[in-house]
C-alpha cells in the first residue's frame, strides 16, 4: 500500500485551515495529519486536535499553553507554543507538505524553515512571496522544493499551466469580485463602515483577507505573488474585475489563445489541487451549471479610488525590500480600521505613506525583511498617532 501523504496546517483554525481539514477527513486512506497550530483560538484547535489526532498539536500564543496542554493531556499528542516552536515542527521527517495558511507576515519564517527542510509547500499565505519572493523562491529552487498555489487565482493559473510549462507566457488576468464597494464613488467610500466592510459578495473568509479584498489590496498582494510564482513582469500582469467569480483567473499565451479555469466559489476546490497535484480526486463539490450564471460579465479595476492596487505594482516595480514595508503598512492599517482608528480610505493614504518614506534596502537579506517589516511597523503606528 502506498505511503499516506504526512500533512503540516500552519493556521488549521483560519477559514484556509478549517477547510483543509475537511479535505483531510474526506481521504483518510490517502493523508496522514501529522501538525496543525493556530495564534490565538485555543479553543477550537483542541476541538480539532482532539477530532483529528495530529502527532503535533502548536499555539504560538504561549499564555494558552496551558489551556491546550491540560485539555489534551489524556492523549499522545505532543503539544507545543510559541513561535520557535512553529519553525521547529515543519521540520519533522513525517511530514511531506507544509500547508501554510497563517495570516500575514507571520507565514515567512516557517515557510522558509519548512523549504529548507525540503518540504512541499502548499502556499495560501500570499504575504510570504510579498514579502520575500526573490529569497523564497531562490531557496525553494535551490532546496528541489515545489510550491503548490492555494489562492483561488494562482491554482487558476497553475492549472491553466498544467502541460503548458514549456510554453511562454504572453499575459495573465487575475480576476477580482470588485469587494462590496464595486461601483462606490469617492464619495461614497468616505462614509463607509467597517461592519460593510465585512460583507464580501462571493466569498466566506477571515477579517483580514475580507477587508484587503474591499481594499483592492488583496488584488495587489496577488499581483505580487504572481510575478514571484509563475516568474513574470509586472506589464504582463493584469487585474480585471469579474464580479461573478466563477472565471477564476486566464492565461494568454505568445500564439495569443487563452485559457481560463472556472469553477463555482469554494476554496476547497485549490486547497485540494495543492495537496493531490499532479493528480484530480474525485468530490462530490457542487457543480456549475451554466444556466445558474447566463451572463459573466468583465470591467476595469477602479484604480483612481481604489489606489492600493497601483501601490502593489508601484513596489513591485521599486524592487527591493518596498513590498515587505508596504505589506507591513497594510496589516497595521487593516487592524487599525478594523479597531475605529482610521477610515476606510485611510487604509490606502497610510499605505502609500509607509511606501514612499521608507528605506528601501535593494539586495535585501532575511534579517533585512525582518528590519524592515519592523521598521515599516513603527512609522504606520506613529503615521496614526498623528491623525
Amino acid at each position: 500500500m502506498e505511503k499516506k501523504k504526512g500533512i503540516a496546517i500552519l493556521g488549521s483554525t483560519g477559514s484556509i485551515g478549517t477547510q483543509a481539514l475537511e479535505v483531510i477527513a474526506a481521504y483518510p486512506d490517502q493523508f496522514d495529519l501529522q501538525v496543525i497550530t493556530a495564534g490565538k483560538n485555543a479553543d477550537l484547535l483542541i476541538e480539532q486536535a482532539l477530532k483529528f489526532e495530529p502527532n503535533v498539536v502548536v499555539i504560538s500564543e504561549e499564555t494558552l499553553y496551558d489551556k491546550v496542554k491540560d485539555a489534551l493531556v489524556d492523549t499522545d499528542i505532543h503539544v507545543y507554543a510559541g513561535e520557535d516552536a512553529l519553525c521547529q515542527v515543519v521540520e519533522g521527517t513525517e511530514i511531506d507538505t507544509v500547508l501554510t495558511a497563517l495570516v500575514g507576515y507571520a507565514g515567512l519564517k516557517p515557510t522558509l524553515r519548512a523549504i529548507w527542510a525540503k518540504k512541499n509547500i502548499a502556499l495560501a499565505n500570499k504575504e510570504t512571496l510579498v514579502v520575500a519572493g526573490e529569497l523564497v523562491t531562490s531557496e525553494a529552487q535551490k532546496n528541489g522544493v515545489n510550491i503548490y498555489p492555494v489562492d483561488s487565482e494562482h491554482s487558476a493559473i497553475f492549472q491553466c499551466l498544467v502541460g503548458e510549462f514549456h510554453n511562454k507566457i504572453e499575459k495573465i488576468y487575475l480576476t477580482a469580485s470588485g469587494g462590496p464597494f464595486r461601483g462606490f464613488s469617492f464619495e461614497q467610500l468616505q462614509n463607509v463602515s467597517k461592519e460593510q466592510a465585512l460583507k464580501h459578495p462571493n466569498w466566506d473568509m477571515g477579517a483580514k483577507i475580507t477587508i484587503d479584498s474591499a481594499s483592492l489590496m488583496n488584488k495587489g498582494l496577488e499581483v505580487i505573488e504572481a510575478k514571484w510564482l509563475f516568474g513574470l513582469r509586472p506589464d504582463q500582469i493584469d487585474v480585471i474585475v469579474h464580479p461573478q467569480s466563477i472565471v477564476h483567473s486566464l492565461v494568454q499565451f505568445e500564439d495569443g489563445s487563452m485559457k481560463a479555469q472556472m469553477g463555482l466559489p469554494d476554496m476547497k476546490l485549490p486547497i485540494q489541487f495543492a495537496l493531490t497535484y499532479p493528480d484530480r480526486w474525485k468530490t462530490d463539490f457542487p457543480r456549475f451549471n451554466f444556466m445558474d450564471y447566463p451572463q459573466l460579465t468583465f470591467e476595469q479595476a477602479d484604480r483612481a479610488n481604489f489606489k492600493n492596487l497601483d501601490l502593489a505594482y508601484k513596489a513591485m516595480e521599486m524592487g527591493g525590500t518596498a513590498a515587505c514595508a508596504l505589506n507591513a503598512a497594510n496589516e497595521v492599517a487593516v487592524d487599525a480600521f478594523l479597531k475605529d482608528k482610521i477610515t476606510f480610505l485611510q487604509i490606502g493614504e497610510l499605505n502609500e505613506a509607509v511606501v514612499k518614506g521608507m528605506r528601501l534596502v535593494q539586495q535585501p537579506t532575511l534579517e533585512d525583511y525582518v528590519a524592515i517589516d519592523s521598521e515599516s511597523r513603527t512609522f504606520a503606528q506613529d503615521w496614526i498617532l498623528t491623525l
